[in-house]
């Protein structure tokens, strides 16, 4: 695809193994989040992938303002730390402010900065000045080959590690689609490029005061995504999706988890061999 980055001892990108980006939409307590995580690393072991631990702490652009938006910057930081220190995995969680970086950059190995988010320079600057890989999801109102100037903001901060990840396009009001051509226009900006299985199956406002989805077109696009080529995939699982306080009707339940990531294998591997 389009070039590597390092996340600590892990290598995303030409060459290596898949990437996955993978946990539940928002932190609700310790006991899950470690449970969830345990879950993961379990999987991870017995496939060729190198997996990085995501939750939020905060759910800032939530549709309704009396929707469950986490537990916080300080109470999160302290769950992933114990995701981290635990279970030796490396996390990730996404940061909506400037100020909010060089304390996330003390626990998390890869800062993540969320799609309606993509083009706020001073953000993208206090992500890049921590040194640590940033992830940034590309907006759902932009075009793939604008992410250049995105690039260029976190390269010439300094940083070269670099990673884009598409997560759907708005398609008229309260759907997204996926233009699987924009996972190869973001490769050739010359950075690894991640699919994001979940969240492009969204549907925004669906439910009226929440966000909607469907989780059962998950698997097929991940599948269709893997098939034209990516460095990662990202996707937000949890043991009951449709009691998550956040992203329910999208997020893959965590005993489907296995058999998503080994269908997606599979297909990298046909065309790995096919090339």
């Amino acid at each position: 695809m389009g070039g590597t980055a390092k996340i600590n001892n892990l290598t995303c990108g030409d060459g290596q193994p898949l990437l996955v980006v993978a946990g539940p939409c928002v932190i609700e307590s310790l006991d899950l989040t470690l449970s969830i995580a345990s879950r993961l690393k379990e999987i991870a072991a017995d496939l060729p992938i190198q997996l990085v631990f995501k939750a939020s702490f905060d759910k800032a652009n939530r549709t309704s303002g009396g929707a469950f938006r986490g537990v916080g910057i300080d109470e999160g930081l302290r769950v992933l730390d114990e995701v981290r220190r635990q279970l030796e995995l490396p996390v990730t969680t996404d940061i909506h402010e400037s100020t909010q970086a060089a304390q996330v950059a003390e626990v998390c190995d890869l800062l993540q900065i969320p799609a309606f988010l993509a083009r706020q320079t001073d953000l993208l600057l206090a992500a890049a000045n921590t040194g640590k890989a940033i992830n940034v999801k590309k907006g759902q109102f932009m075009a793939p080959w604008d992410m250049k100037h995105v690039v260029a903001k976190l390269k010439e901060s300094g940083n070269p590690n670099v990673m884009l990840t598409e997560r759907g396009t708005f398609f008229g009001y309260g759907r997204l689609v996926n233009d699987m051509r924009a996972l190869l226009e973001m490769s050739s900006l010359g950075v690894p490029v991640i699919y994001d299985a979940t969240h492009s199956v969204q549907e925004p406002g669906g439910l009226g005061a929440a966000t909607g989805g469907n989780r059962a077109m998950v698997p097929p696009m991940a599948r269709a995504a893997a098939a034209v080529g990516i460095d990662g995939l990202f996707f937000e699982t949890h043991p009951d999706p449709d009691k998550s306080p956040s992203d329910g009707p999208n997020m893959v339940p965590l005993d489907a988890a296995e058999k998503l990531l080994r269908q997606v294998l599979a297909v990298r591997e046909a065309v790995s061999q096919n090339q």
